[in-house]
């Protein structure tokens, strides 16, 4: 976010005389993007569906800890118990997605979702009767039925926005606002449920919110995508760019998870442990802040540019945290590292959308997402091993070498995060010119592809002539026909796009 403000002009831009009788242009709020994206019918209750739903998905974690330490005083099975739990996550996630694009959002989250609730509720019934604790193992692998509403909101703004590439920049932005209020108010509200009220109140709490919010998102089906109902081919991992976006996700992740726990032992060092909520908050804060900034302005560059640009001003913002002596210095400099956050997973997930099929955009995101959470909780386990053996004086060392990794793995893929062949490009299609001399399709020296011709592609790849339009590309039957925006190109200006 930081490179991204500093690469536009400072300088402003002379403006333009005004016509006689023209009012001059408004200056347009930086709201106006947002309030522009739930003008789209069902928009808004979609979205406050899915909050309701979102908001368990990090309370989990703190929940299912702490009913345990607190009922068998144990914090090893607490967190064996809970680490259980990501890794059924991590394993269903992809799965889940795949059959969400195959089958349908409602069809394939409301069964889940039961299946975590059922889950939940054994869980809760084996602590509070003293079961075995192999059960509650057990019970742990009902965390695979957590749908990804997150993955599935977003595939909706990208159906509703489908040739809009404004508009789904600043829906991405603005989920991952939603996510940092999650993750700022979820472990809060847990941790209050299962200290003030009862040990199992997180627990149950976040399951009834989950299927609440997930039975309303499931019931707003016109604003859901349609699904696929061919089997996929193929697996999402295979494409190079996505393996490029998955690893820098995994190292970012580590980033967050280690960043978690040093900022925790860091300020339990300055005798304030009690503001390690307040302290960690304004890490989210300042994500918060940068992700509606970055929403409000439009992208520049490529967006495999700007990942790595992301990724390196997280490296850098994370160096100052090694400095810091002090609550007064480690407070505002964890809200300028913060800011990096939200632009670069804006971004990564902006490359999820150019690099997948439409038809395997759930199982990309459940994939990208999955990478994230097994790198937060591998950098949470790396970040209390550095705090126990190296001390609270050398705990940033960790989410710092896990930046380095990120700007290294993004660097060194920074070529292979292209759109795929025949993706949307970042920027509106526009009309150009043909050359001179040459007449469009459609009149009396047009060569290429004209209006319902009977071509089997979009684009002409071989030079047309008056009597034989352009040849398809050759791609299968399922590529419609259409018109050429000029005649007698190769394949790099053939017919455009078909709506």
């Amino acid at each position: 976010m930081i490179l991204f403000l500093a690469s536009r002009p400072v300088v402003p831009r002379p403006s333009r005389p005004s016509r006689p009788g023209t009012t001059p242009p408004r200056h347009r709020s930086p709201l106006t993007p947002y309030r522009r994206l739930f003008t789209a019918p069902g928009a808004l209750a979609f979205t406050l569906a899915a909050s309701v739903g979102r908001l368990p998905g990090s309370m989990l974690g703190v929940s299912t800890v702490l009913m345990i330490a607190t009922v068998r005083d144990s914090y090893a099975l607490a967190g064996a118990v809970s680490a259980t739990g990501v890794a059924a996550t991590a394993i269903a996630g992809p799965l889940l997605g795949r059959l969400v694009d195959r089958y349908g959002q409602a069809r394939v989250a409301v069964p889940a979702v039961l299946v975590f609730v059922a889950g939940a509720i054994a869980m809760v019934l084996c602590v509070h009767l003293g079961a075995p604790a192999w059960t509650l193992f057990c019970c742990a692998v009902g965390s695979s039925g957590v749908p990804s509403l997150g993955s599935m909101t977003r595939a909706r703004w990208a159906a509703l926005h489908r040739d809009d590439p404004a508009a789904r920049h600043t829906a991405a932005s603005f989920e991952q606002v939603v996510d940092e209020v999650c993750f700022m108010a979820g472990p809060a509200l847990a941790m209050v449920l299962c200290t003030a009220v009862h040990p199992e109140a997180g627990l149950v709490t976040a399951a009834v919110l989950l299927l609440i919010g997930t039975l309303l998102f499931a019931a707003q089906r016109r604003t859901e995508p349609p699904p696929d109902p061919r089997p996929a081919r193929g697996r999402v991992l295979l494409t190079p760019g996505l393996r490029v976006v998955l690893m820098t996700f995994l190292a970012t992740g580590a980033v967050f998870g280690s960043m978690e726990v040093a900022t925790v032992a860091a300020v339990g060092s300055y005798g304030g442990s009690t503001a390690s909520s307040a302290v960690l908050a304004l890490q989210a804060a300042g994500s918060c802040a940068a992700g509606l900034a970055f929403g409000a302005l439009p992208p520049r560059g490529t967006a495999g540019g700007r990942l790595v640009a992301g990724v390196a001003a997280m490296a850098l913002a994370v160096l100052p945290l090694l400095t810091a002596h002090s609550l007064a210095a480690l407070a505002p400099l964890l809200f300028l590292a913060g800011m990096a956050t939200a632009p670069t997973m804006i971004t990564g997930m902006t490359l999820v959308h150019r690099l997948v099929p439409a038809a395997r955009l759930n199982e990309g995101m459940t994939t990208v997402y999955t990478g994230l959470l097994i790198g937060i909780s591998t950098g949470a386990a790396a970040g209390g091993w550095t705090v126990d053996h190296l001390g609270s004086t050398s705990a940033y060392l960790t989410p710092a070498t896990a930046a380095a990794l990120a700007f290294a793995i993004a660097w060194a893929g920074r070529g292979r995060l292209r759109p795929r062949p025949g993706a949307r490009s970042e920027r509106a299609v526009t009309t150009r010119r043909p050359p001179p001399g040459r007449a469009r399709a459609g009149t009396a020296g047009g060569q290429g592809v004209p209006r319902g011709g009977s071509g089997r592609c979009r684009r002409s790849r071989r030079r047309g002539s008056p009597g034989r339009p352009g040849r398809g590309c050759g791609r299968g039957p399922g590529h419609r026909p259409g018109r050429s925006r000029w005649p007698g190109w190769a394949s790099g200006a053939g017919c455009g796009r078909v709506r």
